[in-house]
């Protein structure tokens, strides 16, 4: 399909870059930067990065390679470069669940709590033995709240968020605006997060592809990347370049 009638929204985290031990510690590799702006003008801007980071995080590493961003799962959506950052109406995350579970990853060395606006994330990768006790912990805390919130798994970690925004209701609010609407919407990501948004995309008459189902790693992706746009040396894209 010409990439003029494509939109692009990729997931951050295990997708355009690698895996690392902590959040902080991810390296965007180089050249990432230069294939996405690439691909950015090919579209027509329609590119997107729709990550459970927040906004500000995303813009550190990318500064503003894409046009829109949405971050924390979509409960965070910035339409275009220099926009305003749109927030989901969001339930409060009682108090006493903060106080709890940063009392639970004090004593189990290896954890680490993560805030969220619109919640917290409990990690273990340092500690795997520890996942079944803080899965346990969580759902004790939302049972109670009347469907409020709920426990998303993700890499070596559980997050508790509100239900009702995920990254499929970011796909579908960014794919409503210029310069994404009439477009097909390719997404691509390597989590259980990302599989609302890849039902979305296909809903919407898109494609959805996983790492590592259909690329083994985001390394391969990135190449993918980088063949369906020339390199800076090379000039501009052709018109109706193929994806």
């Amino acid at each position: 399909m010409p990439l003029g009638q494509v939109a692009f929204l990729l997931d951050f985290d295990g997708t355009l870059v690698d895996i690392a031990p902590t959040p902080e510690s991810v390296v965007v590799p180089p050249g990432l930067k230069e294939t996405l702006l690439a691909l950015r003008e090919a579209t027509g801007d329609a590119l997107a990065v729709i990550s459970g980071r927040s906004i500000d995080q995303i813009d550190a590493f990318l500064g503003d390679v894409p046009f829109a961003v949405a971050g924390e799962h979509g409960i965070a959506i910035r339409h275009r470069p220099g926009g305003p950052i749109e927030r989901a109406a969001l339930p409060s995350v009682p108090s006493q669940w903060v106080i709890e579970a940063q009392e639970l990853v004090a004593s189990l060395p290896g954890t680490r709590l993560e805030r969220k606006v619109g919640g917290f994330v409990l990690h273990y990768r340092g500690a795997p033995e520890a996942e079944g006790q803080l899965r346990k912990a969580a759902e004790a805390w939302v049972k109670d709240e009347g469907g409020k919130f709920h426990i998303q798994a993700a890499k070596m970690a559980w997050e508790i968020r509100p239900a009702g925004v995920d990254k499929g209701y970011a796909v579908e609010l960014l794919m409503e605006n210029a310069p994404f609407a009439g477009r097909r919407p390719v997404f691509v990501g390597d989590d259980v997060t990302d599989e609302d948004a890849i039902r979305a995309a296909v809903r919407l008459g898109g494609v959805g592809f996983r790492i590592p189902v259909d690329f083994p790693t985001p390394g391969v992706f990135r190449s993918w990347l980088a063949s369906l746009v020339p390199s800076r040396d090379e000039g501009r894209p052709a018109a109706g370049s193929g994806a």
